[in-house]
């Protein structure tokens, strides 16, 4: 089961360089992504039990990501197998359009696309420390390409920027593993998730502590928390709007499950404060750090990866703060990521419609695109937490932990720093959607977003105000199965 999850992108991804038409390889595009997501619906069903010593399997809270991964993977596939049919560009020209293929080989885009699901799957998978540790550098390595398909300068620039920084991280991550070696020299623990569980009393606490540091710097900083958060507006901008959904809707989930995986061990050592502590103040401070970046914003897509960097702060503060707030941080997880990933593919269209990514330059989208402007502030409502959404819902009950466990001061900043948000996402997207539109020249033909993109968009809102209104039993059960592995993390 688990084999053929990671095997199908993987070998799909393989065919992909080798096919050389166009249509077939958009085909198995979408049939790969639609066969992971028929094995992730019947491995939810099924639960695969974990045999001790397996380097993968599947606990409810691997599940719980890898069913995120691979719906957004199926969303993506439909809404890129119409992205790629678009008419290609002349290669001479540099701008800021949707749509710019600049003949860039189509067989790379969707080799390295379906290349990092099965990444992404060994992440969600991995019960050894180091072969999730390899898993994200892979996802790194792999999504690198997909920054840079645009072939401009800035794609440029973010690609290098994404791989240097990223590259840092996952260094100090295999750092923070050797120390976690280092921690179970004398209990004979080695990094299998299982035997560091059982026998986290006799880590070495010195050890687990440094361990733990390096580690959530290194995932910290593929995460996108602040401070080491600088690769991901620029790779999030520069990236084609399918690749900026992926990116924010799934890889950071794979960094964020890096630093849960860790913090299960720290829990079981008895370090729950001393790793609360830690998660709670990087985020407020990611959260401060995107608030005052999205007043200042001039780029919508910039402002989209401010607010992952926003909601990557949420999660990491319901982790610290323990209890009912670690299933807020797990259902804020899946929102967020359906909501994002939805926002990014709507971004996308704006793009191709205005050809510019300057919020000053897009104006009254309600009359020129009227489906993509719906969408847009459907996408903002749903984003910043606006009733009934599960966002507005997950917000809720890490409020409602931080104030109940005397975390005042948290609970303060947490609510000023989301007003901020809402107040500069508010004004950019009313301003965007309202604003009084520029008139078409006779020459302009006004763009017509296809329906396969904009259904997938449509169908992640709708999942998320689905949860806002009622929870699933069977999603009910995995969130709390996830959260029971990390709820006394803190």
């Amino acid at each position: 089961m688990i084999g053929l999850l990671m095997l199908v992108p993987l070998l799909s991804g393989l065919s992909a360089f080798l096919i050389r038409d166009d249509g077939k390889r958009r085909v198995l595009l979408l049939t790969a992504a639609a066969a992971h997501l028929a094995l992730t619906v019947y491995a939810l069903a099924a639960r695969p039990g974990i045999v001790p010593g397996d380097w993968f399997a599947l606990d409810p809270l691997g599940l719980l990501f890898l069913g995120v991964t691979s719906v957004l993977f199926f969303g993506a596939s439909v809404y890129a197998v119409k992205y790629l049919s678009l008419e290609k560009r002349d290669p001479g020209e540099d701008s800021e359009e949707g749509f710019i293929f600049n003949n860039a080989p189509e067989a790379v885009f969707t080799g390295c696309l379906l290349l990092f699901l099965s990444a992404m799957t060994a992440v969600t998978a991995s019960r050894h420390l180091g072969i999730l540790w390899a898993a994200v550098e892979a996802t790194t390595l792999l999504s690198a390409p997909l920054i840079y398909f645009h072939r401009h300068k800035r794609s440029l620039e973010a690609t290098w920027k994404y791989l240097l920084i990223c590259s840092v991280g996952i260094a100090m991550a295999l750092m923070g593993n050797l120390f976690l070696g280092a921690a179970g020299l004398r209990s004979g623990a080695d990094l299998d998730l299982e035997s560091l569980l059982a026998k986290a009393l006799s880590l070495d606490r010195a050890w687990l502590k440094a361990a733990f540091l390096f580690l959530f710097v290194g995932y910290g900083t593929k995460m996108g928390l602040a401070p080491f958060h600088t690769w991901l507006p620029d790779a999030h901008s520069e990236s084609p709007a399918v690749v900026s959904a992926l990116l924010s809707g799934a890889l950071l989930n794979c960094a964020f499950l890096g630093i849960l995986r860790v913090a299960q061990v720290c829990a079981a050592a008895g370090l729950s404060a001393f790793t609360g502590e830690i998660l709670i103040f990087f985020g407020i401070l990611s959260l401060m750090t995107a608030a005052f970046f999205i007043l200042a914003q001039k780029d919508y897509k910039r402002m989209l990866a401010y607010s992952s960097i926003e909601h990557m702060g949420i999660l990491s503060l319901g982790v610290g703060l323990g209890g009912g707030a670690v299933y807020g941080a797990l259902l804020n997880a899946v929102s967020h990521s359906l909501t994002k990933a939805g926002l990014f593919f709507v971004s996308g269209l704006v793009l191709a419609a205005y050809k510019t990514k300057q919020i000053s330059e897009v104006k009254g989208l309600v009359r020129r695109v009227p489906r993509t402007a719906v969408l847009w502030l459907t996408g903002f409502f749903l984003i910043t937490g606006t009733p009934p959404s599960g966002i507005f819902l997950g917000k809720f009950m890490i409020l409602k932990a931080a104030v109940s466990g005397g975390h005042y001061a948290a609970a303060a900043s947490y609510l000023f720093f989301l007003a901020v948000v809402f107040a500069g996402m508010g004004r950019i997207f009313l301003e965007m959607t309202l604003g009084e539109a520029a008139v078409l020249s006779e020459a302009e033909k006004p763009f017509k977003a296809s329906r396969q993109m904009l259904i997938p968009a449509a169908c992640f809102f709708a999942g998320v105000i689905f949860l806002g209104l009622y929870m699933p039993a069977w999603l009910n059960d995995l969130i709390t199965g996830a959260k029971d592995l990390i709820g006394g993390a803190v």
